[in-house]
Parts: C-alpha cells; sequence; structure tokens
C-alpha cells in the first residue's frame, strides 16, 4: 500500500522530536505545519469505504469468472489460461484490501505474521495481474499478426513462460515485505496525517515496511521506481505497443469490416482503462518521490495536494482488477454465453437434486449431464 511508503517518509523514526537526518530533506517546523492542516477524517472514511466496493466487486466479477472456468472439464485455448491466471491474481489481490480498510480507519489489530503476510499476498498479486495484462497483449498480437505460425510459441507462453515471467518475479519483489514488514506502535503526534484535536495520548499500532534508519529514504525511493518500472512503464510499454500495431493490422484490409471495427473500439477501450487506472496513481508517487529527493521544491499546499492525489488515484488504479473481468471476459460473446449456460446448469443441477431428495428416488446416471456440459463448453 502506499500508505507504507507515506508513513515511512514522515514518521519520526528515533522517537524523539526530530525527523532522521536520513529522511531530513523535511524541515521539522514544515512538517508539523502540515500536519495540523491535513484533514485525518478523509482517509479513514474515504480508503476503507472504496476498499469496500472493491472488494464487493472484485469478488463476484472475478469469482464468476473462476466458477465458470472451473466448470470446464479442460481449458481448451491461450485465452481462457489468461483469464483464468488473471482472475486468481485479482481475486487474492481483493482479498487483502478488507485488512487494508480497518487498518485506515482504526488500527492494526492483525498482528505480525498477518501483517507480513498480507503485504507479500498484496504484493505478489499486484505485480502479477499487470504483468499478465502484458502477456495477453502479447498473445492477441501473435494471433493477430502472426497467426499462421505462432501456435508453438503461444502455448509455450501460456504453459510455461507465464510462471517465469510472471508469478516468479512477482514472488521475488515480495522478499522486501518479508525483510521490512512489521507492526509498529506509534502515538498520534508522529502521523503526518493527525489532527491537533486528537490529543497527544492519542496511539494506534500500524503494519507497514520500515526501512533501516540510516537508509531509510534510499529505501524509499528504490522500492517507489521499482513500482513504477515494473508495475506500470513495462508491461505498459508492451500493452501500447502489441495493441497499437494491432489497431494497425485491423484497419487495414475490407473483410469484415463489423467484425474489425468491433475489434478496434475493444482494443482502444483495453489501453485506454489500463492508462487511466495506473497513469495517475504512477505519476503521484514519481512526483511525490522528486520532491523527497529535493529534485522538486515543496511547499506545504504542494504536499498536501499530492498526499491526497496519491490516495485518489490508488484507489482508482485497484478499481482495475474490477475491470478485468468486465474487460477481458465479458466482452466476449463466447464467455458471456458459457458463463449464462454455466449458472443455468448450476441451478437446474441444484433443482434437480431437490427433486430426488424430495421424491427419495435412486440416483440417475450423470452421463447424459456430462455429455451435455461438455458439448455446451465446447461451443
Amino acid at each position: 500500500m502506499e500508505q507504507d511508503y507515506l508513513y515511512n517518509t514522515v514518521f519520526f523514526d528515533n522517537g524523539t522530536e526530530n525527523i532522521s537526518e536520513e529522511s531530513g530533506d523535511y524541515d521539522l517546523n514544515f512538517q508539523e505545519t502540515c500536519a495540523r492542516e491535513l484533514d485525518s477524517d478523509f482517509y479513514k472514511i474515504f480508503h476503507p469505504t472504496v476498499y469496500g466496493i472493491i472488494f464487493i466487486l472484485g469478488i463476484v466479477g472475478n469469482g464468476l469468472v473462476v466458477l465458470v472456468m472451473g466448470y470446464q472439464k479442460k481449458v481448451k485455448t491461450m485465452t481462457d489460461k489468461y483469464r483464468l491466471h488473471l482472475s486468481v491474481a485479482d481475486l487474492l489481490f481483493v482479498l487483502t484490501l478488507p485488512f487494508w480498510a480497518v487498518d485506515a480507519a482504526k488500527s492494526w489489530y492483525f498482528g505480525g505474521f498477518l501483517c507480513v503476510s498480507v503485504h507479500m499476498i498484496y504484493t505478489v498479486n499486484l505485480y502479477s495481474s499487470v504483468l499478465i495484462l502484458a502477456f495477453i497483449s502479447l498473445d492477441r498480437y501473435l494471433a493477430v499478426v502472426h497467426a499462421t505460425n505462432c501456435q508453438a510459441t503461444r502455448k509455450l507462453l501460456a504453459n510455461k513462460v507465464i510462471y517465469v515471467g510472471v508469478w516468479l518475479p512477482a514472488a521475488i519483489l515480495t522478499v522486501p515485505d518479508l525483510l521490512f514488514a512489521r507492526v509498529q506502535y506509534v502515538s498520534s503526534s508522529k502521523f503526518l496525517f493527525a489532527e491537533e484535536s486528537m490529543g497527544t495520548a492519542d496511539s494506534r499500532t500500524v503494519c507497514q515496511r520500515i526501512y533501516p534508519e540510516e537508509s531509510n529514504l534510499v529505501w524509499t525511493v528504490v522500492f517507489r521506481f521499482q513500482h513504477i518500472l515494473v508495475g506500470f512503464i513495462l508491461p505498459g510499454l508492451v500493452i501500447l505497443i502489441c495493441y497499437c500495431i494491432l489497431i494497425s493490422k485491423l484497419s487495414q484490409g475490407a473483410k469484415g469490416q463489423v467484425l474489425k471495427k468491433r475489434a478496434l473500439k475493444t482494443t482502444v477501450i483495453l489501453i485506454v482503462c489500463f492508462f487511466v487506472c495506473w497513469l495517475p496513481y504512477c505519476a503521484g508517487i514519481f512526483l511525490d518521490t522528486l520532491m523527497m529527493l529535493n529534485v522538486v521544491p515543496i511547499t506545504c499546499e504542494l504536499q498536501q495536494a499530492v498526499d491526497k492525489w496519491i490516495s485518489i488515484t490508488e484507489a482508482l488504479a485497484y478499481f482495475h482488477c474490477c475491470l478485468n473481468p468486465i474487460l477481458y471476459a465479458f466482452l466476449g460473446v463466447k464467455f458471456k454465453k458459457t458463463a449464462r449456460r454455466t449458472l443455468t446448469m448450476s441451478s437446474s443441477k441444484s433443482s434437480q437434486k431437490v427433486t430426488l431428495m424430495t421424491k427419495k428416488r435412486g440416483p440417475i446416471s450423470s452421463v447424459s449431464t456430462e455429455s451435455e456440459s461438455s458439448s455446451v463448453l465446447s461451443s
């Protein structure tokens, strides 16, 4: 969570009335003045509300995708495999949001083990989700531009390379969470977001990355640039390049104009949604990092504006995990038909079980049901 970075840059790391020299790009009087002016109620209400909405939408959307895929006896296409990987990543990601919602509203009540675990789950699925989007764009590029001789390459990417190119890097990037994430008990006077009316006796427990005091600024800057590079720039370039080539390819020729227009429209929507969700957030933490390094002059008004910008755009970026089922699954006509039939079959099977139990009949053969299911899902 970006709040971890914010906390690390503004906490009084030595527990005294001075900010550590390593993060000492900030002046004490400047910090105290800004701290009094910021409204902590905004963060206590805004984050839990947005996280709750994302949690519900993400569970429903991604859960439905996993359910539909689970009803298939075998995942036959590369597209289906990517959908399943993406939905699992997004599903695990949204499962961490209730913990962060409680943390933002009140305090961290879940102990040190869950602090590290939730950080690691959050990180691995945040990065894997974005990297899978890059793999999906690469797969679509191969399928359209090199349709005649790319089947072996596409299968290799979907079956093996995705684990090395997505899940392994995402898992490696959780090492900082394992090393630095921990629970810390702090008084309200050490918070940037503390209000003067809260009193000095107020305190709370937070779950955050705590870097070594003598190199706090270095670690913070390094991991921020890592986030921007791996979580936005690299996958963003792959997505942009592949889809721009697709647009160029689909725009050529006169055959199948209706289908081409639909494909072009979908492609443009995918590009726009990715950058609308992630660009504002990454721009915000990039600007805040430049302010930390004194590359951009700091004013109290600018610091407050950047902090609020990061909080709002962070929530916007997380909405992408709710959009993914719509963009990459429900836009497909075949998937919508499969989902409709799967849900219909599921309810039909449930009603059949109730009827059988009521009439106390013997079990009927499941051969016809299985063959019907197989033929429906393969269509």
